[in-house]
């Protein structure tokens, strides 16, 4: 998905509790700069920025982006 700025975003929705999503940091060394735990049924939308180039999730949810949709919960 993408915003009227032209930056990509995601949607992430939790399907257990306990979903961890983590923001990394663009540049020579990725970092964590961010994290948020999400409860089942919690829907984040996360916008790449000129810090995140990149979001890891832990646990069962569905990520949806301007390139589809993913359930990691197989």
């Amino acid at each position: 998905m993408t915003s009227n700025n032209g930056r990509d975003y995601i949607v992430i929705k939790a399907l257990e509790d306990g979903v961890q999503v983590i923001g990394l940091t663009r540049g020579t060394d990725t970092r964590f700069h961010h994290s948020e735990k999400l409860d089942q049924g919690e829907i984040m939308v996360a916008q790449f920025t000129e810090h995140t180039s990149a979001v890891k999730v832990r646990g069962k949810a569905l990520i949806q982006s301007s390139y589809g949709e993913i359930r990691n919960d197989e």
